[in-house]
């Protein structure tokens, strides 16, 4: 079983005749097909049926001699369209099957952003086409998650807000220096840090944890596209799952400027979500490349 099936509403789903039984019927009426036939002698295709608006089951395989679909693995997926980052993307093929991993450089979390990407068929083929080369021009990212829980707000004025953006900007040009070779970016840093831990150490003692950190996004595990997040939720929508009737929590979040989608099982949440509260969880974080094509022609290079 998929570890974030239950994630998609298929919370019942635990044995594996089940799930073998749910599949054959996604198969039997997916949403959208794609296949690309990576040489002379292999190919790779892929099912999808949504679920619920934007969710739902990906279904990888082959097409036999005989033109049939051989089912090899499954995920589920949450679509997003808010751009994410538009930072440098670099794509990496997994070791045992035919899917990919992006990382991002993201300034605005302050940690490499790796996550698993959601529409590498598409990239195949593109990787596969000859006559354009695409480029990734941005990532639209969403998260899946099994359990989080509604934090409340922490109130703050007008004016705290604009400080703390101003401050994350500045912060932002300090560790864009910093990867140049700025050695004075690199002190300034070094002494923001030294005074963020000292001030987080006296508050630690007087207030309550989840006063002090306002949003968090850090890996967790040891599984490199998983993070455990904190972020204010700014969107609400409740969706239900056609097929087992579970209703489903999407939230946008913003979290150090990164804003994502994050769909959770309602029986998995605890508390009740609505924009201005705060999101923790830990996430599955996947990414919707998008992609621009640039057409080679002969004579122009």
């Amino acid at each position: 079983m998929h570890k974030f099936l239950r994630a998609a509403g298929f919370s019942m789903y635990t044995k594996k005749k089940d799930i073998e039984k749910l599949l054959d019927l996604l198969e039997r009426q997916p949403s959208m097909t794609r296949c690309v036939q990576v040489d002379e002698e292999s190919n790779v295709c892929e099912m999808r049926t949504e679920v619920a608006p934007g969710l739902g089951i990906s279904i990888i395989g082959e097409l036999n001699e005989e033109g049939n679909f051989e089912r090899e693995f499954y995920f589920p997926y949450q679509e997003s369209h808010i751009i994410g980052s538009t930072e440098e993307c670099s794509v990496q093929r997994h070791t045992e099957k035919e899917t990919y991993s992006g990382m991002v450089d993201e300034n605005k979390v302050g940690i490499t952003l790796i996550f698993y990407i959601q529409n590498f068929m598409e990239f195949r083929e593109r990787m596969l086409d000859k006559e354009h080369h695409s480029k990734i021009s941005s990532v639209c990212f969403s998260g899946m998650s099994i359990g989080g829980k509604v934090l409340l707000p922490i109130k703050k004025s007008q004016k705290q807000i604009q400080k703390a953006k101003v401050a994350a900007k500045n912060r932002n040009s300090l560790i864009e220096a910093a990867k140049n070779g700025d050695e004075d970016a690199m002190e300034s840093l070094t002494i923001e840090d030294i005074d963020l831990y000292s001030q987080i150490s006296r508050r630690a003692m007087k207030e309550d944890l989840y006063s002090i950190i306002d949003s968090c996004f850090m890996p967790c595990g040891v599984e490199c596209d998983q993070y455990s997040v904190i972020g204010e939720i700014e969107e609400v929508e409740k969706i239900r799952n056609i097929y087992t009737k579970e209703e489903i929590y999407r939230m946008k979040i913003e979290s150090h400027d990164l804003e994502f989608v994050v769909c959770i099982n309602s029986k998995d949440l605890l508390g009740e979500p609505q924009p201005g509260r705060r999101f923790k969880g830990q996430i599955w974080m996947q990414g919707t490349l998008k992609l621009e094509d640039i057409i080679r022609k002969q004579g122009i290079k």
